[in-house]
């Protein structure tokens, strides 16, 4: 017998619910997963780092300087004066533009940046880059006070560009553990000739004239070269002494002063604060309270900050440590290389043997 249901009203439709369909089992609307979300996130981020990478490649020809982080350093995070460590660290070598110059450009556009510490950890480099240095780090000093923190070493180009202070006093403090001094000039200069003999290799250049391949690996240095490589090396040193003395008022009065100790030797902390190439003993704290001094600010109401370089995608895989050595710039590492192998003067500690780590094999 067939189920009766009550009457419609008039105009509605004559269809009747089917069993079959009221009693089929609901199922859920399909949506995103954790797992799909996930993804998509992922995804997202590898873009963005993807697209970030790209346009930095692309800065330099629209020339817009990639900006450095700041990282706290000391002092009261939420100031609105900042006081500025800059760091130099390792080898001076090509320095156009470097980290040290990228870091001085900031701190001379930031008008939150009251003052600046230079921390010096060097053992020198070429006698180019260190003058490049020093003009900025000076041109810096001329509109901020400035002043150096020396770590471990500071020694010939590393104690080169520390003298952009000036005469003002009390601005070059030194750690009780380091070295610094060693003002010279050195051409380093290899001779292969015996070497490639041995192995039945034969260099003959042509020149335009003798003293075109002057300095040459391949054979030994001639007495004129000699003299001709020592009298440049004569004038980089006056030009050495003629920046202590615009650092030192101590050897700009007294130049003999100078020459007396301007025999390449390192000093330590102590030594160096006896002679007048550094004015006190401290560590980095010590040389921030000078500079904040200096800039007539309130230690309360001063943020400390250090420059960092900018995120790339080396940073995020392998962090700051190994992307700051640069692993994978083989120009970089082959310019090093080419550094020792031409005659070059340089402004070099050579007693840490950085000249063997340029020529190390990658």
């Amino acid at each position: 017998m067939s189920e009766s249901y009550p009457p419609l009203p008039p105009g509605s439709s004559q269809l009747v619910p089917s069993q079959e369909y009221e009693g089929a089992p609901r199922t859920k609307p399909k949506g995103w997963s954790l797992r799909s979300c996930f993804f998509v996130l992922l995804g997202l981020v590898v873009a963005l780092i993807i697209v970030g990478n790209l346009l930095s490649l692309f800065r330099r020809r629209l020339e817009i300087p990639p900006p450095l982080r700041e990282r706290y350093f000391s002092h009261e995070r939420r100031a609105v004066d900042k006081v500025a460590i800059i760091t130099l660290t390792g080898m001076i070598f090509d320095e156009e533009e470097g980290f040290v110059k990228r870091q001085i450009d900031q701190a001379l556009r930031d008008d939150r940046v009251k003052a600046v510490v230079l921390r010096v950890n060097s053992p020198g480099g070429t006698i180019t880059d260190a003058d490049f240095l020093y003009h900025h780090l000076k041109k810096l000093g001329e509109k901020k006070p400035l002043v150096v923190s020396m770590g471990s070493v500071a020694a010939s180009g590393g104690y080169y560009v520390s003298m952009a202070v000036g005469h003002r006093p009390d601005c070059i403090f030194a750690e009780p553990t380091t070295w610094t001094g060693s003002i010279g000039v050195i051409i380093f200069h290899l001779n292969l000739e015996e070497l490639l003999a041995r192995l039945g290799v034969e260099a003959n250049p042509i020149t335009s004239a003798p003293l075109k391949d002057m300095g040459t690996i391949f054979r030994k240095m001639t007495d004129e070269e000699r003299r001709i490589f020592q009298l440049l090396v004569d004038k980089s040193l006056a030009r050495f002494k003629e920046v202590i003395q615009s650092g030192r008022a101590k050897f700009a009065e007294n130049p003999q002063a100078l020459d007396d100790i301007a025999t390449g030797r390192i000093f330590t902390a102590t030594e160096a604060l006896e002679l007048g190439l550094v004015d006190r003993i401290g560590f980095l704290e010590d040389a921030v309270e000078r500079a904040i001094q200096l800039a007539g600010l309130e230690p309360s109401k001063v943020c400390v900050i250090r420059y960092k370089p900018e995120v790339t995608l080396a940073h995020l895989l392998w962090g700051d440590g190994l992307a700051s050595l640069k692993l994978f710039d083989r120009n970089a590492i082959f310019r090093g290389k080419l550094a020792l192998l031409a005659p070059r003067a340089f402004y070099l500690m050579t007693g840490s043997l950085p000249e063997l780590d340029l020529l190390r094999l990658p």
